[in-house]
């Protein structure tokens, strides 16, 4: 790791640096890459065997002794830069509140992880994929999908209108995305403050555009199940305009889901 740096109270930018990069392909998007963090007392994660078949490092992740295996966690690429080699992952904090935000609040110059991303075009890991007819495009999600909404509203051809909802911890974290985009409305939604609904409820309640949609939706896995429902089943999108993907489970942490190495819900 080469800086870290406060985009906002609860985004914490960590840009990784070093050599090993210099095969790293970011397809862009919503691109994910794994993240294996060290444990409290480690000063760098232990190396995890490959394995042969294809997510073989997960398999022998599984295989270690769990008093002793680093800790994964799955982040999207904010960017990535040549000469020198770097990429920029961006997480959102929240304090003390699990391993990824503990070690991105305290990661220093120096610090070490493994990174297992994409080494050649099109290896996966990118969800978003705009149909050609989209009329304009829907971005929904936490402060876990923000910078994937970053990264998107970075791609999308100018002009293309966007309506993006955003649930946050409050006003401060609305600097985090780019501003001035043409054709691109925001709607904030601040967790906690009375009268605000939830991000289904928001989207719900919406007077959307007309027109052939793509929506790309994500965050906590039951709310993008009930925000997926009623874009397919009340307003009628076709299922294959709906990307969705449950970032996270309330209640369960990543490294639970021993049967799910990547973070594509696709029921």
């Amino acid at each position: 790791m080469v800086r870290a740096t406060r985009i906002t109270p609860h985004m914490a930018r960590i840009t990784l640096g070093g050599p090993a990069l210099a095969g790293f392909v970011n397809g862009g998007l919503d691109q994910r890459v794994k993240l294996l963090l060290p444990l409290p007392g480690q000063t760098e994660p232990l190396v995890v065997p490959e394995g042969e078949e294809e997510f073989g490092w997960y398999r022998s992740w599984q295989a270690m002794d769990p008093a002793v295996r680093p800790v994964p966690r799955t982040y999207t690429v904010r960017a990535r830069r040549h000469d020198p080699d770097e990429v920029d992952i961006d997480i959102a904090v929240h304090g003390d509140h699990g391993p990824g935000s503990r070690w991105a609040v305290t990661a220093a110059p120096g610090d070490r992880v493994i990174v297992y991303g994409p080494a050649v075009e099109e290896a996966g890991g990118v969800e978003f994929r705009l149909p050609d007819g989209a009329d304009w495009v829907l971005l929904a999600g936490d402060e876990s999908t923000l910078p994937a909404v970053a990264a998107i509203l970075g791609e999308l051809p100018a002009g293309l209108p966007v309506k993006v909802f955003a649930e946050v911890e409050g006003p401060r974290e609305h600097a985090y995305l780019p501003a001035g985009r043409p054709g691109t409305d925001i709607t904030w939604l601040h967790r906690g403050t009375p009268g605000t609904p939830t991000l289904p409820d928001a989207v719900r309640a919406a007077e959307l555009p007309g027109g052939a949609p793509y929506a790309w939706i994500a965050g906590e896995a039951a709310a993008v199940r009930e925000l997926r429902r009623h874009l397919v089943r009340e307003r009628g999108y076709d299922r294959r305009a709906v990307c969705f993907m449950g970032y996270w489970r309330l209640g369960r942490t990543e490294d639970q889901r021993a049967d799910k190495p990547v973070e594509a819900d696709t029921e």
